[in-house]
């Protein structure tokens, strides 16, 4: 039977590249962000997507009325991937304090209000959350102070979660390290991306883990690292 699933960040590369995954498989999809329109070229890949637009998952009465435009639509909501959220290189030093907030509300605040506002129709259809972390959040390197606090922000509210929810619905993470996107190539020239997570393979194992073959796997931070 197909699937509802609700995509946070759906028009960014990971984000596009899971919805537009789940769309192939059949399932019903809803893409979730805070861009009013998705880039050239994404809409396309999403045809067929109920699309919330302009959707501030910082607030969590905003995170609630995409639940019900949503449910309005699909009457039911098996699976929600939380990919929204955001990056910033800066050292403790150099930077500010106004960083590591931004950086909490972008990558734990999103996450944290989504799941709140899905979880009684989750429960209702015994379905699944994946939290998108980050295996740079296990041992931080320079500059990545904000960031890797607020991913380990993403995998300690799924352990909670995951053991809150037990039995009722399956909350996982996964934890790339450097994914192959067009803004990281630009950014680090001088890197091989051949070492690093495609997004196609990163989505293989989204999808693995809201699927049934996968009923018995909850609280889980799955290291997803490619060649790196």
């Amino acid at each position: 039977m197909s699937k509802v699933v609700i995509v946070t960040g759906a028009f960014g590369v990971l984000g596009h590249a899971v919805a537009a995954a789940f769309l192939a498989n059949g399932d019903r999809v809803a893409t979730v962000d805070l861009a009013t329109e998705p880039p050239p070229g994404v809409a396309a890949q999403l045809n067929g997507a109920l699309m919330v637009e302009g959707c501030d998952l910082t607030a969590p009465e905003q995170a609630s009325a995409a639940v019900k435009s949503v449910l309005d639509r699909f009457g039911r909501i098996d699976a929600v991937v939380n990919i929204a959220g955001g990056f910033v290189w800066e050292t403790l030093a150099d930077g500010s304090a106004e960083t590591w907030d931004r950086l909490y509300a972008m990558n734990v605040r999103t996450c944290a209000n989504m799941c709140r506002a899905a979880l009684p129709a989750l429960i209702e259809a015994r379905g699944s959350i994946v939290n998108v972390g980050a295996a740079g959040a296990l041992k931080a390197a320079a500059g990545m102070g904000a960031y890797a606090a607020s991913k380990s922000g993403v995998h300690r509210l799924t352990e909670a979660l995951a053991e809150e929810q037990k039995g009722k619905v399956r909350v996982n993470a996964v934890l790339p390290s450097i994914l192959d996107t067009p803004r990281n190539r630009a950014d680090m020239p001088k890197a091989d991306p051949a070492a690093w997570v495609a997004p196609v393979e990163l989505t293989a194992v989204i999808l693995f883990l809201t699927s049934d073959a996968a009923s018995a796997v909850t609280g889980a931070l799955i290291p997803v690292t490619g060649r790196v």
